[in-house]
């Protein structure tokens, strides 16, 4: 059985992956096990216990405003963090998963495949970019380009009028164990539809708003993933 490090094991995410019953042999490090930003412990570590594949889920992600308001803290944790677990995973042929955003795509039409262009809106996104970028140059990998969020739904407000491709994540970690085997790039998300009905679906509370110019949110009206990729491949399972 392949041995698999999850990095990030006590955020959103990973609490939900801790929980999911697989076959597969997941460990879950510490911070202070593993530590993003000390490249010489994250290599030691690794050394120790040579997994077949990392799963990189550490990182910054809310509230979003944090991105523009601790800029640094926001380059550390996304793109140097992830530079580094890169660097370690192409020393030791270590197959990397990097768990990316749909905002990284320009989030305006919608609809938007593997192969489109990119131009994120917001901080946040282009630190995930960044993150990206170090990904790209080592060929043993797949970047996910998600769209997914807890159960339920967390905020009190939904916008009406901004579209996405939201999973939740108990249904990502089903979708995770299926393309371990898989290179590239690949988007994972669900239909597209606007926040609001999705967020209708956990939280009958929820009350709809609508993005505006007065807003300011650095949103995306409309970063909806074209799954097509996804689904042939999950087909063949």
């Amino acid at each position: 059985m392949k041995k698999k490090i999850d990095t990030g094991g006590t955020g959103r995410f990973g609490s939900i992956l801790k929980k999911y019953k697989t076959k597969h042999e997941i460990i879950f490090p510490t911070k202070n096990q593993l530590d993003i930003l000390n490249i010489k412990k994250a290599r030691n570590y690794l050394n120790k216990l040579k997994p077949n594949i990392l799963i990189h889920l550490a990182g910054l992600s809310r509230p979003m405003k944090v991105h523009n308001t601790n800029i640094q803290k926001s380059i550390d944790l996304n793109i140097i963090g992830t530079a580094n677990i890169t660097k370690v995973c192409a020393e030791k042929n270590i197959k990397l998963i990097y768990f990316s955003t749909n905002y990284v795509y320009q989030g305006s039409k919608g609809n938007y495949k593997e192969s489109d262009s990119l131009l994120p809106v917001n901080n946040y996104a282009w630190s995930k970019l960044g993150g990206e970028s170090s990904v790209q140059l080592y060929k043993n990998s797949l970047i996910l380009r998600l769209s997914m969020m807890e159960k339920p739904f967390v905020h009190k407000q939904a916008f009406a009028n901004v579209k996405s491709s939201f999973l939740y994540h108990d249904e990502v970690a089903k979708i995770l164990f299926k393309i371990l085997n898989k290179k590239g790039v690949l988007n994972i998300g669900g239909v597209s539809r606007s926040v609001y009905e999705f967020a209708k679906k956990s939280n009958s509370v929820v009350k709809k708003i609508y993005l505006t110019k007065k807003i300011n949110a650095e949103i995306p009206k409309n970063s909806s993933l074209n799954i097509s990729k996804l689904k042939n491949i999950l087909k063949k399972k």
